[in-house]
């Protein structure tokens, strides 16, 4: 009895240890989202938000978003937050080397999350099946393209009166290969949903809404998940997604209406991304994805 008295004292005191050291924190983490915030937005001529720009100096969020656990320890977010259990470092490491036991912890991560998919009764068993194989099942190991909304929000933007161009390149939510879309915001409608082959990203159209540029997309295919727990859809599925700027910061939301796997639609968690400062900043070119690892994976594990 005496042990358990002094294990559960042990534990007490470090998560309020742990606990200090995230809200001591805090200050640092708002000061760089205020900071990105309070810059100036710039405008086109036409009057809307320039959204163009190189979009990867960091996430902007400290959590609750995409985002890889790196980026939000530049931001000295590292504390008793579960969401950032992943950010746990090796020390005299940097980087994605740092990083200790991430498939664990991140599986165990994305899994408290409360913001997840309503799917219909007869499909969660579907859906678990496809968590539990993902090593095999989650299309983006195979070198797939991770398609819309997974992809989350653009790395870079470039706009013009007419249009959006969306690049992604590989890394976070983005999937295992580079992809573009371009959006057109001139007005017109979308082709008669029985006209469209499925695609992975769908036909994407767009207007403005005040501040806030929305892209209406349908159209797809049934090859990509909306996130990496299984969450499948089908090729009835509609997206909205939301691209706003607030000084030098990029905030990207995206909701899904699936009625044929849904109970209702998804509100994904906003992401908000940062600009990269660096004026000679250009795309990187990725290294070409050559899927090698399935056929020898000998456990469950995965994130």
């Amino acid at each position: 009895m005496k042990s358990n008295v002094l294990r559960y004292f042990i534990l007490a005191v470090i998560c309020c240890s742990l606990a200090k050291v995230a809200i001591a924190q805090e200050p640092a983490v708002a000061g760089h989202i205020r900071a990105d915030a309070s810059a100036a937005t710039p405008r086109t001529t036409d009057g809307h938000p320039d959204l163009s720009g190189l979009w990867n100096g960091g996430n902007a969020q400290a959590a609750g978003g995409a985002g890889g656990a790196v980026d939000r320890d530049a931001y000295g977010a590292v504390g008793f937050d579960p969401n950032l259990l992943a950010a746990r470092h090796t020390e005299g490491r940097t980087g994605a080397d740092a990083l200790i036991n991430f498939e664990r912890d991140s599986t165990l991560v994305k899994r408290m999350d409360g913001n997840l998919p309503q799917y219909k009764p007869q499909f969660w068993e579907t859906v678990k099946n496809l968590d539990r194989n993902n090593n095999d099942t989650d299309p983006s190991y195979a070198c797939m393209p991770a398609g819309v909304p997974r992809l989350g929000p653009p790395t870079q933007v470039v706009q013009t009166a007419k249009s959006l161009f969306l690049m992604y390149v590989p890394g976070g939510a983005s999937g295992a290969t580079a992809t573009f879309r371009e959006v057109p915001m001139d007005g017109r409608k979308h082709t008669p949903i029985e006209d469209l082959d499925g695609t992975w990203n769908g036909e994407s159209i767009g207007h403005w809404d005040g501040d806030t540029a929305v892209i209406d997309s349908i159209g797809f295919n049934t090859a990509t998940w909306l996130d990496k727990e299984g969450y499948f859809h089908s090729e009835n599925m509609h997206v909205i997604e939301r691209l706003s700027r607030n000084g030098n910061t990029l905030t990207w939301q995206s909701t899904v209406d699936d009625p044929d796997v849904l109970m209702r639609p998804w509100q994904m968690a906003a992401v908000s991304v940062r600009l990269n400062p660096n004026p000679n900043a250009v795309l990187p070119e990725p290294a070409p994805c050559s899927e090698r690892d399935i056929p020898h994976t000998v456990t469950k594990e995965h994130h």
